[in-house]
């Protein structure tokens, strides 16, 4: 009672509530920036039961945002770790330390095994894999990702949309830029894993409004958020009306090498505009927070299909929102023929910086 009085004040929690959390079983998928503060704050809360996973041990670079481990874990399987630390922070609960990959050969085992979970991974084949034992097993998937100063969150169940719905096929090898190669800023891990939590505990509690059709964008750096609604996909090959998936499975990518590409600085954009053209090759749910007048808007996940639309005589320069999806798109347009393209360096962020009335990105 007094561990969790400041739980049993609330009256969407209450006793009642609070049992029900110690009753409750959570997975996390990945203790990494995203499982530290998730694990630590469903441990403080009392989640009667947490599963960790993870294959990985702990290494230096990880202590400037995964939290839960400290220096003298370096070198230790993280599920290791991160259960030791989860079991400190809360001794009332039980945790299952699994210090493997989570695969196809046990993701529904596992899966089955709790009420909800967490995708705390950065791995694109594990997203999918995660989402589909999900669904298979009727358990909801608490979705999130981060990315230098940005971060997502949502909330994929058995009657909302799914992964697949909002990202049908994983994106172009070499076209997003992992932390290691990009970067990410410490505490955003804190903010989105948090969050993270936050859903879980909505669900296991059945109170609020879980973001379930709803994509939560984070920006850090701006200080601001912004909400994507989607739909389900009725041609989703998990959930659509006529499914062809049916059970859980990664699904293939592969990382490729850039080759050196002609760029175009984000402070040469403007003039360089005078002459060529703006190929905006950022998704859908990605344009909505701003874009620059006059531009070309093809999503990269539908440029191939659609580079008829295009005109090898013309002159483009290629911009998405980091600059990665940008390097693949080039390599693909000089594939097919175009001669005249480049590629905005650090993509259409960049550009924002240096121009207020850009909007929100």
């Amino acid at each position: 009672m007094r561990r969790y009085s400041r739980h049993l004040l609330i009256p969407e929690v209450g006793l009642a509530g609070q049992k029900r959390l110690a009753a409750s079983r959570a997975l996390v998928v990945g203790a990494g920036g995203l499982g530290s503060p998730a694990l630590q704050y469903l441990a403080a809360a009392g989640v009667g039961r947490i599963g960790i996973v993870d294959d990985d041990v702990v290494d230096e670079t990880n202590l400037q945002r995964q939290t839960i481990f400290a220096n003298a874990d370096i070198g230790r399987a993280k599920a290791l770790a991160a259960a030791d630390r989860v079991q400190a922070i809360n001794p009332e609960i039980a945790v299952d330390a699994l210090a493997t990959r989570f695969d196809e050969g046990n993701a529904r085992t596992i899966t089955a095994l709790y009420d909800v979970v967490l995708d705390c991974t950065d791995r694109f084949p594990t997203r999918y894999l995660v989402n589909d034992a999900c669904y298979l097993e009727s358990k909801p998937d608490v979705h999130a990702s981060i990315f230098r100063f940005e971060g997502q969150i949502g909330v994929f169940t058995r009657q909302g949309p799914c992964y697949r719905c909002l990202y049908p096929e994983p994106p172009p090898a070499g076209s997003v830029p992992t932390c290691a190669e990009g970067g990410v800023l410490g505490v955003l891990a804190g903010i989105v894993g948090a969050w993270q939590a936050n859903e879980a505990l909505k669900l296991l509690l059945g109170i609020g409004a879980p973001l379930v059709g709803r994509l939560l964008l984070v920006d850090a750096l701006g200080g601001q958020s912004h909400e994507v609604r989607f739909e389900r996909d009725t041609q989703c090959v998990l959930c659509g009306n006529e499914p062809t998936v049916f059970d859980a499975r990664e699904m293939a990518y592969e990382e490729a090498e850039d080759p050196a590409l002609e760029e175009v600085d984000a402070e040469q954009l403007d003039a360089a505009l005078r002459d060529w053209t703006l190929l905006d090759v950022r998704e859908t749910h990605e344009r909505v927070l701003g874009s620059v007048d006059g531009a070309v808007l093809i999503p990269a996940s539908e440029l191939e299909a659609r580079l008829h639309e295009l005109d090898t005589a013309r002159r483009y320069v290629v911009a998405c929102r980091v600059g990665a999806k940008s390097r693949w798109a080039v390599r693909r347009m000089r594939d097919a023929g175009f001669t005249r393209v480049r590629h905005l360096r650090g993509g259409l962020l960049t550009y924002a910086a240096r121009h207020e009335e850009f909007g929100f990105f």
